[in-house]
């Protein structure tokens, strides 16, 4: 059996990575349609040896749709989104509009995708990019002894902020390089030779909004009881997040049963002789993991080193897997 698929938002950076993780998956599909704004509209996108054609998303009738991937922002989300599902249509939301909406499920599909199952809504939520591969790498830990704690630093690249902050690092590298003035856009101060302790915007307690959905996300999809405290930063890679990643166990295990529980997972590329970099993950599907050590201090604590493309399994893979599961589950 084969499924209509359309992409909202497919001319921004993680629409141009959904179609390529359709076509990279073999993901069963009879037709694909790329919607997006009104000046977008005839655009056209050619990926293999097929060529698109952008259509309006104002103006798209989503019955013509089995799944729809949206990847737009919030605001387009908010509109369209419970549009789509008024007519039948699946719809796989990258943004963050539903993720804490209690009858929306939040998957991490290597984690709860069984969720699927018991959900009545067809308006599935993917969870943050940081969110998802710190869970990845941790869910198989938590599974041999309860984490009680988190403590992260994320170190998140420009496209986490779109096509624009991409451009945004570029220009102002090559001005910089050329003696020249930068503009600042995007990102809240000057991004290339830099880093950026915001990612969105602050909230009354201090913490950043991409903080606090970090804390949420993580105990909505792994475990309400585990207590997370985030530090968000921007920083002049292009693409890949890295993280940083202390968590104290509920007991005090063995870091070799750790190891063996990363290695055990596919989806893990684990390593205890050497580290990776966001260079070494782009364009790769698999989250990474090395730097495993004990905590000198506290005897249930540990510490990790989590990479990942952020594009991919931190947005658009996640998505294609998530309908994969709708398909595997019956549900579509």
């Amino acid at each position: 059996m084969s499924y209509n698929i359309s992409i909202v938002g497919a001319t921004g950076a993680v629409g141009r990575q959904l179609l390529e993780s359709l076509y990279k998956r073999n993901f069963p599909f009879e037709n694909i349609t790329l919607l997006a704004s009104k000046k977008s509209e005839g655009k056209k996108i050619k990926f293999k040896e097929d060529e698109y054609e952008v259509k309006n998303l104002e103006s798209y009738d989503f019955k013509d749709s089995d799944i729809a991937f949206f990847s737009a922002g919030s605001e387009v989300s908010k509109v369209f989104a419970p549009e789509a599902e008024k007519k039948e249509c699946y719809v796989i939301d990258n943004t963050s509009c539903f993720r804490m909406n209690k009858d929306i499920p939040l998957i991490v599909p290597e984690i709860n995708e069984k969720e699927l199952l018991e959900s009545k809504r067809k308006i599935i939520a993917n969870p943050n990019c940081s969110t998802i591969q710190m869970l990845v790498a941790l869910a198989p830990i938590h599974k041999i002894s309860k984490i009680k704690r988190i403590v992260v630093s994320t170190y998140q690249s420009v496209s986490g902020a779109g096509q624009s902050a991409i451009d945004e690092l570029k220009e102002q590298t090559e001005n910089l390089l050329e003696q020249k003035n930068i503009l600042i856009k995007n990102i809240p101060k000057q991004i290339a030779f830099n880093v950026v302790p915001q990612i969105d915007i602050f909230l009354d307690n201090g913490f950043t909004k991409e903080e606090i959905k970090m804390v949420n996300e993580t105990n909505k999809i792994l475990d309400p009881n585990i207590s997370v405290n985030a530090t968000c930063v921007r920083v002049s890679t292009e693409i890949g997040h890295a993280e940083s990643v202390y968590f104290e166990l509920e007991n005090n295990i063995n870091v070799e049963l750790i190891k063996t529980a990363l290695k055990n997972k596919k989806e893990i590329i684990f390593s205890d002789i050497e580290y990776h970099t966001p260079i070494d993950c782009s364009g790769n599907d698999g989250v990474y993991v090395s730097r495993l050590r004990k905590d000198l201090v506290k005897q249930n604590g540990f510490n990790i080193w989590v990479v990942s493309d952020n594009l991919l399994k931190g947005a658009a893979l996640n998505s294609v897997q998530i309908a994969e599961s709708l398909i595997k589950l019956g549900k579509v």
